[in-house]
């Protein structure tokens, strides 16, 4: 195999992995000493740092790298990013998410009982979209899971901390404003 499709196959493995990827791995994969890949891969980085058309670049992270997007394209990702989050969540997912975020950590039962209505698809829906996560379990019988919001959810809905949520009214505010 010549340069030319050994650089095309390293970058469609680090495309398809996503996370970085180490020297060793890609050795093994392509049968290639590992001195070799790092050569290739310098000269892969190099030459999509100079291509301003470009979109990518690739990141070098100790023995392992990674392709990932030029940080003058976070603005456009992110906007794209939450675009889909809020289409693809339901009022029900939505509605679920936002009892977690202001009760956390708050297991299924309690946001049963807050929304009035099963909740556990709509759960398992927010732990694969990685907006919740279960952070642990309450020494009660059942050992019920206490779930949280996640760092995905901020960047999601920009925010730096759980501390941005707007504050909730409450019956004295709703009150005041009558």
């Amino acid at each position: 195999m010549n340069n030319k499709n050994l650089k095309g196959i390293i970058e469609s493995l680090l495309f398809a992995w996503g996370e970085p990827l180490n020297i060793n791995e890609i050795s093994k994969i392509l049968n290639i000493k590992a001195s070799e890949i790092t050569v290739l891969l310098n000269q892969m980085s190099e030459s999509f740092e100079q291509d301003t058309e470009r979109g990518l670049i690739i990141q070098k992270f100790g023995n392992s790298y990674q392709l990932t997007t030029k940080k003058e394209n976070f603005d456009f990702i992110q906007s794209l990013l939450q675009t889909q989050v809020n289409k693809s969540l339901s009022s029900a997912a939505m509605e679920t998410l936002s009892i977690i975020a202001y009760e956390q950590p708050v297991t299924k039962v309690e946001i049963e009982l807050i929304r009035g209505v099963k909740c556990s698809n709509v759960i398992k829906g927010l732990i694969d979209k990685n907006l919740i996560k279960e952070v642990g379990k309450i020494d009660k019988p059942g050992r019920p899971t206490l779930y949280a919001t996640t760092d995905e959810f901020l960047k999601h809905f920009g925010l730096k901390s759980i501390d941005e949520l707007p504050a909730l009214k409450t019956e004295k505010d709703e009150e005041n404003e009558a």
